[in-house]
């Protein structure tokens, strides 16, 4: 139909129509466009921080939106930033459009500005607008020109254009030449632009002018305009016909008088414009006296004047002196110079004085004479002008007089007290430079007069006596002093009064005249007078006496003199008088907490300070660790709670001392009943206190028999123990401990044989630690008593036996001094272990061990238990004490000090770096694959599962991979090596762009890595060997460009310097191009002569900057030609040609074309590079014959789009001309466009924003231009839209809302097509599911719920009921309630309250009480069906309605029981009206109204007496006390509450009106009789506890007498039995063995350790026999295990009388086995 329609319409309506419907697609796509994109204007150069524009207003944000929509941008250089507070754009950094763009006609930046939640991308564009910031600029700073004389006016010489980095009219140039008769300046139109020529105006004269300084201007149109400079030197050349001539015909010149010889006076010149032998001038004198012959020389060859002799301008002011010049010709000029001799200050002024008048009086008046001077200086002029002035500080002024004479006079008034004699210097000073100067000292002294008053040392004294002194005793000592001398000095001192006045104050001191010595009439006290005020006056002895009054301040200082005095408890009279129930008393309750407050003692001392503060102790208690006293504040309370043992009535003593020197102290007694309330403590006041004191007695003599009868019961238990073991010893060990090797045994000292070191078999070391909770004492077999007894002192200290000292100096680790002598120990160490157990069941018990350790063991018994995990020893408590020194331990401290703050540093610049820094890297070139790049994962807070699950990967732009990333490490490393002079030849910064691609949250993050360059290229030239060819003729100075060298390194490491090196001809100069490049020409310095040498070798070397440095050379050969005056000219300064990428290889570009004017060789010309690429010099080829720039491979667009040759023609006598030719390469459309998917979504839900992205792409066509232009599009009949993002990105977003009921699946095509001719496309599927949610949850009818219900509720009563409803349908919108998790007063909620689940109606399940729960809040949730399903809460409260059901509850007083004394209080007879006797306390569990309490009188036995308040309970006396009232009274307040209906209750109060408690106890004697006697069950007790104590004394005193008779009988039978030797007294005779009559032990000693952790003495003693006469290797497995290891520590000895290898002992604690190292060396 289509189609059809346009044939109705024709060709020209066809046209129309789809021309209009273009029209309005375009003005849609750009109103789209326009809407997400932002555009800027600024200005270039702008400083950093300066506003761009708000940003984040034009895309339409908030400032409460920021935060969350977190704006950023996305440009690859950060040129701006972003404010995150108010969302401004700002200036990163300053910004150049001439760095940025070039010579580009327009500027811009484009970037693209991210937000999150939802993620959109907006398109910004900044203009950077042009600024006049450029001046124009020539290549060269100087331009040199050579023009002989005889060149005919009108030739024209081109000259350099000058360029302006600027754009538009700011690059419009305008020359001007300074003004110049023989040159102008002229502009060349041509098709290459204009060029600039220099015109000769007129015929050059060489001996006129020799040379030309022009200088030209460019001018841009720039506002303000700017302008560039370059100078034209113009030398001209001629013949020799010159003779020499003076720069000037007369010199002056001046020298100082003080000029040393040999200096320099005068350099004359003289010039010859003639050139060689015949400009070669010498200097010499005419004829002159010989004095100025001696005075001065003149060089030869330089013309310099040199000063021979000394200079004194006062024998000769000028010297003239005849200069000549004569060249080689023999021609002479003259010159006069005249030399002027400059005085110098070199005579310093002379003062004499005339006359000086001292001493002056110090009253003299200003301005009188004191002494007169005369000043000379024999120099002239202004060093001749001198000036006088006074050194020092001194009231005296110099003036001046007639005839150089001056006048010293006074300037002010003299005051001899503050200078007696003045000391000054006159100073006479010229005006010379430097000035010199002379001094005279003058000396003048001042007479006294009495001008001064005595002064006071202090205004005001203070003094500080101690009271009680002695009379007489010295307070302090004034003094006053006066300036003044002899008589008018001398001061004498009296009182003048004081602050007491009237009252005495002065009689209590006295001052000495003299001395000033203030002294103590009487003795002072403190407490009668503190301190006083008195006036001293001190005169001085002048006519008329001057004189000055002090005051002085005595402080009488406090001594401890007056005792505390106790204000309360005070005595009590009573107490004297032999009654105590008048004693101060204070109740307790039983009930009382530690720290109850039970009283508080005051006391008081009259002293101050120190002395009066006060200090309280308790000294004296009934029960001492029941009370405490505060030390400062005096308050007695109670140091624990009240038992129910502790006595009723406590006396307590408490001491109060101050802190004085001595201290004084006194005592305060103080009475405790502890009872509930005075009527409890009624009782025990009034018991009697016979009965109290025999019950003590009784109690005292009962504990005493107790404590008689466990003493003899413990007594006897013990004398038959050791008689027990006595008899066991006798008859020998029993089976059962003939196995223990070591026993364990606990003796106050240490015992060993005498003589165990002389034995046949070594000793053990048994250590016995044994848990405290477990110490069990046993019985130990004593030692045999005839064995001596070595302390432990001479055993540790390694003495022999035959030498036990205590004293021994043997040093630990030493051998002795006798080699011979036997030794303990051979190597010992002290070690201080420190054991802690661990064990729980010893509470963390801790014993510290001192004890000698052979240095093997090395604590292996705590370290091994430790080791072998034994919880009860732990590594740390086995330690040895070898404590490091202080400056081990602070050093250590220092180190791990700075360890800590240089790690803190590194995470803290980390941590910036992560947050501030852009993710950017840098990399050295010619990495190696897989080289590390940089931790993305980190920098990016990239977890590692998130790598794996998220499928995050590396994009590049380019064809290759240049990066990868690490899979497992999130790191960024390289995918190949890298040349960067392969990837960027002349880019200053290289730089690869790659993207981090986030899949799963379609998130990408730009990455640069730039690659450093590193030294890997040296210089090269272009071609080894340079031929120059160089006329004769050519005039010293000439300049001849050199082939540059190339380096394709960058920075430092490219071509820094070029050295020359080969004869005397030749030098190198180097020159900055215009864009900073080195330029070496080789400068001619020196004529040439074919003649002499036809070549010239020479060697250019260039040098890079490179660290090592690399070096590149050429050889440079010169060949000396005849003269050639012409150069080549190409037919154009700058060839410019465009071809398209596709041209084939072999074509013709273009062809440079130069002429030469001259013939021959001369005009033979060839083509070269002068300057090219090396990139270039391989796609191009020059022709040298022909000029032809041919193509040698295939160009490609997308590697390069210009290149720039510099060509040279040069002609047989190597003069050239050079051009520049710049191929610009056009797009060719041959590349498509490329989608790459970074990131899709599979699955969408339905319920997903419009805007939701669901796919980010990005477009890439490698074409440029219009082939480049890629446009991209989706099908319109999805809800799907294509937006265009940051660069090439675009996402795939939802155009509208998404049903999946409709549609469950969509394939979106994204198509890309380019805008070349013919067009290019490429497309791309993308494949989405739509998945159903649950996107509607419950809605509750209200916001919130609120119920009341009255309380005593039936349970199951209805609350109210809960309503919500659900939008969505099906299983979705069934709605169901439940009450939310919830605890009252600890049940769960659900115990009071439940919910329908269908219905929502919420129901009581128990009755509800106001008292226990006011309030009740719940929470219901309704849940729909959906999976998830979703849900909604709503609060709802409930409050309880209190009813009056609870009656009033009394407190105080308590209801009557048992108790006798309940509710009885005491009011004073002398009570006025309105005094308070008691207080009814009560209290309503109800609330409101309900627990409104009044109080009446419903019932008292004196009704007008008392009243009650209705609102405080408060029972008062209504009237004063009458003595015909009762002394009983009995009260009965009604309380009632205010509910409906009301509840009440009754307390019942008794007043006695009494004055004291002995009259209130007289009133209620009743109660008195009513304390029990003691009773018979105690006299039954102390009767049975007699008996007992007398029947175990009987036993104890038969059994001891049994006893001494078994003694006497063993006494008797030993007296038959032959005596023993000392040394084996008590060893049976077969535990010895004899050879030769010497006899040894049989059996091995072992001495042991007994440490226990609850006794304070260790023991060591050596056993007196082992359990067997043999040695077995191990215990019988029948046989228990010692205490302290595996093997008998007898058996563990080997049998030879060799010392052992040191076995280690295994230990056992625990369970567990330690090996401990025995006890040897």
């Amino acid at each position: 139909m289509a189609v059809r329609r346009r044939q109705r319409l024709g060709p020209g309506g066809g046209r129309a129509l789809l021309a209009a419907l273009l029209l309005l697609l375009l003005l849609c796509v750009w109103c789209r466009a326009a809407a997400e994109r932002v555009r800027y204007a600024i200005a270039e150069e702008l400083g950093r921080g300066s506003l761009v524009g708000p940003l984040a207003r034009d895309l339409g944000l908030s400032a409460d939106e920021l935060p969350a929509r977190k704006l950023r941008l996305s440009e690859e250089k950060q040129y701006f930033t972003v404010n995150e507070e108010n969302g401004n754009l700002y200036v990163n950094e300053r910004l150049d459009r001439e760095e940025m763009c070039g010579e580009s006609a327009t500027c811009s930046v484009s970037f693209e500005a991210l937000v999150h939640n939802p993620l959109n991308i907006f398109h910004v564009e900044v203009a950077i607008e042009d600024v006049n910031d450029n001046s124009p600029a020539f290549s060269n700073a100087v331009l040199d020109l050579e023009i002989g004389e005889l060149i005919p006016p009108g030739a024209r010489f081109p000259l350099e254009t000058a360029h302006d980095a600027d754009v538009g009219s700011n690059s419009l140039l305008t020359y001007h030449l300074t003004s110049n008769p023989s040159f102008s300046l002229a502009m060349k139109d041509s098709q290459d632009g204009s060029k600039l020529e220099l015109v000769l105006e007129k015929a050059l004269d060489r001996e006129k002018e020799s040379s030309f300084e022009l200088l030209l201007t460019a001018v841009d149109a720039g506002d303000p305009a700017r302008s560039g400079t370059v100078q034209i030197r113009v030398n001209v050349t001629d013949a020799n016909d010159n003779a020499p001539v003076f720069a000037q015909d007369r010199y002056h010149v001046s020298l100082q008088e003080d000029t040393p010889p040999g200096s320099a006076v005068l350099n004359v010149s003289a010039s010859d414009d003639d050139a060689g032998t015949n400009a070669r001038i010498t200097y010499s004198f005419g004829k002159m006296p010989n004095k100025v012959l001696q005075k001065f020389v003149v060089d030869a060859e330089s013309g310099s004047i040199t000063l021979q002799e000394a200079l004194d301008f006062e024998d000769t002011g000028v010297f003239s002196l005849a200069v000549e010049a004569k060249d080689g010709g023999g021609l002479v000029a003259h010159s006069k110079v005249e030399v002027e001799v400059l005085d110098v200050n070199d005579n310093a002024p002379e003062i004499t004085l005339l006359s000086v008048s001292s001493p002056v009086p110090e009253d003299a008046p200003t301005g009188t004479v004191v002494a007169l001077l005369k000043v000379r200086d024999r120099d002239s002029g202004e060093n001749g002008q001198v000036s006088c002035e006074l050194s020092g500080e001194a009231p005296l002024s110099i003036v001046a007089s007639s005839g150089g004479s001056y006048k010293v006079v006074t300037s002010g008034a003299l005051d001899r007290e503050q200078a007696s004699e003045h000391r000054v210097s006159v100073v006479a000073r010229d005006r010379g430079r430097p000035a010199l100067r002379s001094s005279r000292e003058l000396v003048l002294e001042v007479s006294d007069v009495n001008d001064n008053a005595p002064v006071f040392e202090e205004a005001a004294y203070s003094a500080y006596v101690a009271e009680n002194n002695a009379a007489g005793a010295l307070v302090l000592r004034v003094q006053a002093r006066d300036a003044d001398a002899g008589a008018n000095g001398r001061v004498s001192y009296w009182l003048a009064g004081g602050s007491a006045g009237a009252a005495g104050a002065a009689p209590l001191v006295s001052v000495e005249a003299r001395s000033g010595a203030l002294y103590a009439q009487r003795s002072l006290d403190y407490e009668q007078c503190r301190e006083f005020t008195v006036a001293v006056r001190a005169q001085d002895g002048g006519s008329p006496a001057r004189s000055s009054t002090a005051t002085v301040r005595v402080f009488v200082l406090d001594r401890n003199d007056n005792a505390p005095r106790v204000l309360w408890p005070a005595p009590a009279a009573g107490e004297a008088a032999g009654g105590a129930a008048a004693a101060p008393f204070e109740v307790v309750p039983r009930s009382a907490e530690a720290g109850y407050l039970v009283a508080k003692v005051v006391a008081v001392d009259a002293d101050a300070g120190r002395n009066a503060w006060l200090s309280y102790e308790l000294v004296q208690a009934s029960e001492p660790a029941l009370f405490r006293v505060g030390l400062h504040s005096g308050e007695v309370r109670t140091a624990r709670a009240v038992g129910e043992r502790d006595a009723a009535k406590q006396r307590l003593v408490a001491v109060v001392k101050d802190h004085g020197q001595p201290a004084l102290s006194a005592t305060a007694t103080l009475h405790v009943v502890l009872a509930e309330s005075l009527q409890e403590a009624l009782p025990e006041l009034s018991e009697r206190p016979a009965g109290a004191e025999a019950a003590a007695a009784a109690a005292e003599l009962q504990f005493y028999l107790v404590l008689a009868l466990a003493l003899l019961s413990a007594l006897l238990v013990l004398s038959v123990a050791l008689a027990v073991l006595a008899r066991l010893r006798r008859a020998g060990p029993p089976a059962v401990l003939r196995c223990l090797g070591a026993q364990r045994f606990s003796l106050a000292g240490a015992a060993f044989p005498a003589d165990f070191c002389e034995g046949t078999l070594p000793y053990s070391y048994n250590l016995c630690v044994p848990p405290p909770a477990r110490a069990v004492p046993e019985a130990a077999w004593p030692p045999p008593p005839p064995v001596p007894i070595l302390s432990a002192e001479e055993l540790l200290g390694g003495d022999s036996c035959g030498k036990p000292s205590p004293d021994s100096g043997l040093v630990v680790g030493e051998q002795p001094a006798e080699p011979d002598s036997p030794q303990v120990f051979r190597s010992v160490f002290l070690f201080m272990i420190f054991i802690s157990y661990t064990d729980p069941r010893l509470r963390n018990a801790s014993a510290f061990l001192p004890m000698v350790i052979p240095w093997r063991m090395k604590a292996q018994m705590g370290w091994r238990n430790a080791e072998a995990g034994d919880r009860r020893w732990t590594k740390s408590d086995i330690s040895v004490a070898t404590v490091p020194s202080a400056a081990e331990m602070c050093a250590a401290g220092r180190r791990w000090g700075r360890r800590q703050r240089a790690l803190l540093w590194a995470v803290l610049l980390a941590a910036w770096e992560a947050a501030w820094g852009q993710l950017r890297y840098s990399v050295p070139e010619e990495m190696p694959k897989g080289s590390f790049v940089g931790d993305v994962a980190k920098d990016l807070g990239l977890q590692l599962p998130e790598i794996r699950d998220h499928s995050i990967h590396i994009t590049e732009r380019g064809r290759n991979q240049y990066f990868s990333l690490h899979g497992k490490t999130g790191r960024l490393v390289t995918a190949e090596r890298i040349d960067r002079e392969q990837l960027c030849e002349d880019v200053q910064q290289c730089v690869l762009h790659c993207e981090l691609v986030v899949e799963g949250e379609i998130k990408f993050y730009e990455i640069e890595v730039e690659i450093t360059d590193i030294n890997d290229n040296a210089p090269s030239f272009r071609e080894e060997e340079i031929e120059l060819r160089m006329s004769e003729v050519t005039a010293p100075g000439a300049r001849f460009p050199l082939v540059r060298a190339y380096d394709p390194d960058s920075g430092r490491n490219s071509l820094q310097s070029y050295e020359l090196s080969g004869d005397e001809h030749f030098s190198l100069a180097v020159q900055a191009g215009p864009g900073g490049d080195q330029r070496p020409e080789l400068v001619l310095a020196k004529a040439l002569d074919r003649e002499e040498a036809a070549f010239h070798e020479l060697v250019l070397r260039a040098m890079d900057g490179g660290d090592p440095a690399r070096t590149g050379t050429a050889r440079i050969r010169v060949t000396v030609l005849d003269a050639n005056d012409n150069a080549p000219v190409f037919s154009q300064a700058e060839y410019t040609v465009r071809v398209p990428e596709d041209v084939p290889v072999g074509s013709v570009l273009v062809t440079v074309t130069a002429s030469d004017a001259d013939q021959g060789l001369n005009g033979q010309l060839k083509y070269s590079y002068q300057i090219v690429s090396v990139k270039a010099s391989e796609i191009f080829r020059l022709d040298a014959e022909t000029g032809a720039i041919s193509l040698t491979r295939n160009l490609d667009f997308e590697e390069g789009t210009s290149y720039e040759l510099e060509v040279q023609a040069h002609d047989g006598g190597a003069l050239y001309d050079a051009a520049k030719v710049v191929i610009t390469v056009t797009d060719v459309n041959d590349n498509a466009p490329e989608i790459s998917v970074r990131s899709v979504l599979s699955e969408i839900s339905e319920d997903s924003p419009s805007g939701t992205v669901v796919a980010l792409l990005h477009v890439d066509d490698r074409d440029s231009g219009a082939n480049g232009e890629v446009r991209c599009s989706i099908d319109k009949d999805i809800p799907f839209r294509l937006q265009s993002s940051h660069g090439s990105y675009y996402r795939v977003v939802t155009a509208r809302e998404l049903d999946r009921e409709q549609v469950s699946e969509y394939n979106v095509t994204v198509r890309a097509a380019d805008g070349g001719s013919p067009s290019l496309q490429s497309s791309a599927v993308l494949a989405l599911r739509v998945l159903d949610v649950n996107d509607n949850a419950p809605v509750f009818l209200e916001e919130r719920y609120s119920a009341r219900l009255a309380e005593n509720n039936a349970a199951g009563a209805l609350v109210l009921t809960v309503r919500a409803t659900d939008a969505d349908w099906g299983q979705n919108a069934r709605v169901r309630y439940r009450l939310a998790e919830g605890r009252v007063r600890g049940a769960p909620l659900s115990s009071y309250v439940s919910v329908q689940a269908e219905t929502g109606a919420l129901y009581a399940l128990r009755s509800l009480d106001y008292e226990q729960l006011r309030e009740l809040q719940l929470c219901v949730r309704a849940e729909d069906g959906g999976a998830p399903a979703l849900s909604s809460n709503v609060s709802v409260r409930l409050q309880i309605v209190d009813e009056n059901d609870n009656a009033p509850q009394v407190l105080y007083p308590p209801a009557a029981a048992a108790a006798a004394w309940s509710g009885v209080e005491l009011a004073p007879r002398r009570s006025e009206a309105g005094a308070l006797v008691a207080k009814v306390v009560a209290v309503d569990a109800d609330a409101g109204q309900n627990a409104w309490l009044s109080y009446e009188l419903a019932k008292a036995t004196e009704p007008g007496l008392f009243r009650v308040g209705p609102h405080s309970g408060e029972v008062r006396t209504a009237r004063s006390p009458l003595a015909r009232d009762a002394a009983r009274h009995s009260l009965v307040v009604l309380v009632r509450d205010h509910g409906r209906p009301a509840l009440s209750a009754t307390a019942t109060l008794s007043v006695v009106l009494a004055e004291s408690v002995a009259e209130l106890l007289a009133e209620l004697g009743s109660a008195a009789h009513e304390a029990a006697a003691p009773g018979e069950p105690a006299a039954s007790l102390t009767r049975w506890l007699v008996l007992a104590v007398a029947a175990v004394s009987c036993l104890f005193v038969a059994f001891l007498l049994l006893l001494l008779a078994l003694r006497l009988r063993r006494c008797h039978r030993q007296q038959l039995l032959p005596p023993d030797s000392g040394a084996s007294r008590g060893v049976p005779v077969s535990h010895f063995v004899g050879i030769d009559g010497v006899r040894a032990f049989l059996q091995s000693y072992a001495h042991d350790v007994s440490l226990t952790a609850d006794s304070r003495k260790s023991h060591l003693r050596f056993s007196a026999a082992s359990c067997c006469d043999t040695l077995p290797a191990r215990p019988p497995p029948d046989e228990p295990a010692p205490l302290l290891g595996d093997e008998d520590p007898a058996g563990a000895l080997p049998s030879d009388p060799a010392p052992p290898s040191n076995p280690p002992v295994p230990y056992h604690n625990g369970g567990e086995q330690t090996i401990v190292p025995p006890f040897w060396a």
